[in-house]
């Protein structure tokens, strides 16, 4: 009976002490119960060492990008920005689809509805609507630059070009009718497909400053725009056996033939104002076909101003848009896994390592030593690795290969900016602050730059580089 009494009265003691604890939180003077949830709901750190914040969103990110001071986050019905310093929430709102343009200092986020015309320009810090448009199907967003389309009728539609901040157009292009295929954000045009890499997203660069020259794909046919200027330069239909691209500032018509039991591909670069011919290339694959047959289904590989392609003797090949010149070729058994302007991200063929490449020049900046299986890309701001057993992200210099961040973790790289870069894995996202900051590599003007015209020894520098119609340079 005694043992019966005293598990009674511990009983009685533990409903006592609960009765106390929760008139104190009635009354507001003590209240466990918040940091007692935020205990219970602390997620595990996603990387080792630890990232700078760590907080988890509303739904699982579709796209992250750092614009400014704030971090946004695309989800599948809204989207919300936080703080880049902290990490805290700044503002959430409805949205089908969000996008990114402008550069670290002018950013905006569009937003809009599926199925809906119209979209929304939104300040990154704030949320506030600094413009509407009620009429447009689609746009495209990129550093230096929003594009919108809008259609009175099926064929009769308008382009126009924006400010990313800006009130009124800064150009407007009539061209007959863009709907079909194109709406929303970012709707596929004929230009070039980055190289898949694991764990790493396809947008972790972020908006890319707008090329100088787009191919819009319209019933059959390929209007070409420039950019500068808004003039529709041409108007082409491609033949039985080519594909039509945009790369580099020149239209490019890519034929694959069937013969002799294989196919055989030819590139040519053509002047888009006057349709000549300025350069051309025999036997070069650029994956523009699939394996039944020679159709041509695919944008080939590159990015920015390059192709990407593979010679006849099964070795990769790096191709400058404007101009052909090849500015790499890959050793036997070497694969490339990332490219832009400037660089190539190479894996030798013993699979040991990472290797930046400098274009143009063709010689090794940087060995990073990886496992067989590593993935890569390059950003303006860092070329990211990531590698297994162990898992890791790493962020390194393009030119130098000097470390800005590295660490062990299975998330995925969403985005890198000027300072660091948002790792992610579900719902948790992370921000981890590059290293040495002070010496953290210079990203390339706006535009970026084509490399050199033949016959030079290098790819040019940021401030060498005037794109191929000298758009980006005054005077």
């Amino acid at each position: 009976m005694a043992k019966a009494g005293g598990l009674g009265g511990w009983r009685g003691g533990l409903l006592l002490a609960l009765v106390v604890v929760v008139a104190l939180a009635a009354t507001g003077v003590w209240n466990p119960f918040p940091g007692m949830w935020e205990w219970a709901n602390r997620s595990q750190p996603i990387s080792e060492p630890d990232v700078v914040w760590q907080q988890r969103v509303g739904g699982t990110p579709r796209s992250v990008t750092i614009a400014g001071e704030t971090v946004v986050v695309e989800q599948r019905t809204r989207v919300e920005a936080r703080s880049l310093a902290t990490g805290a929430q700044l503002w959430e709102r409805k949205a089908d689809w969000a996008a990114v343009a402008g550069g670290d200092r002018d950013s905006v986020v569009v937003v809009g509805k599926l199925l809906v015309k119209g979209y929304e320009v939104l300040d990154p810090t704030t949320g506030a609507t600094r413009r509407r448009n009620g009429d447009a199907v689609a746009v495209w967003t990129y550093r230096n630059m929003l594009l919108d389309a809008r259609c009175v009728e099926a064929t009769d539609c308008t382009v126009s070009a924006w400010d990313a901040r800006g009130t009124a157009p800064l150009w407007t292009a009539f061209v007959p009718g863009v709907r079909s295929g194109l709406l929303g954000d970012n709707p596929g045009l004929l230009d070039t497909r980055r190289l898949d890499a694991v764990r790493i997203d396809d947008e972790v660069a972020g908006p890319e400053p707008v090329p100088p020259l787009l191919g819009f794909p319209i019933d059959g046919r390929v209007h070409v725009l420039d950019t500068a200027t808004g003039r529709v330069l041409q108007d082409v239909e491609p033949g039985r056996d080519e594909r039509l691209s945009v790369v580099g500032g020149r239209l490019l018509r890519i034929t694959a033939r069937s013969q002799d039991g294989t196919c055989y591909f030819a590139i040519s670069g053509r002047d888009a104002a006057t349709g000549q011919e300025t350069w051309q290339r025999a036997g070069i694959n650029l994956r523009t076909a699939d394996n039944a047959g020679c159709a041509q289904r695919e944008d080939p590989h590159g990015a920015r101003n390059v192709l990407i392609g593979v010679a006849p003797d099964a070795r990769e090949a790096v191709l400058d848009g404007y101009d052909g010149r090849l500015l790499l070729v890959t050793s036997a058994g070497e694969k490339l896994l990332a490219v832009d302007d400037r660089y190539a991200l190479v894996r030798p063929a013993d699979k040991r390592a990472v290797v930046g490449r400098e274009l143009g020049a063709g010689r090794v900046r940087w060995t990073r030593p990886t496992g067989p299986k590593a993935g890569a890309a390059l950003t303006p701001y860092a070329a990211v690795i990531a590698d297994e057993k162990p898992s890791r992200l790493v962020a390194l210099d393009p030119r130098t290969g000097r470390e800005l961040a590295s660490l062990r973790t299975s998330a995925n790289a969403l985005a890198v900016g000027p300072r660091g870069m948002i790792i992610g894995e579900g719902r948790e996202i992370g921000y981890v602050r590059f290293g040495g900051v002070p010496g953290a590599p210079v990203p390339p003007r706006d535009g970026g730059g084509v490399p050199g015209p033949g016959g030079t020894a290098g790819v040019p520098g940021p401030e060498d580089s005037c794109g191929p119609k000298r758009e980006l340079c005054p005077g």
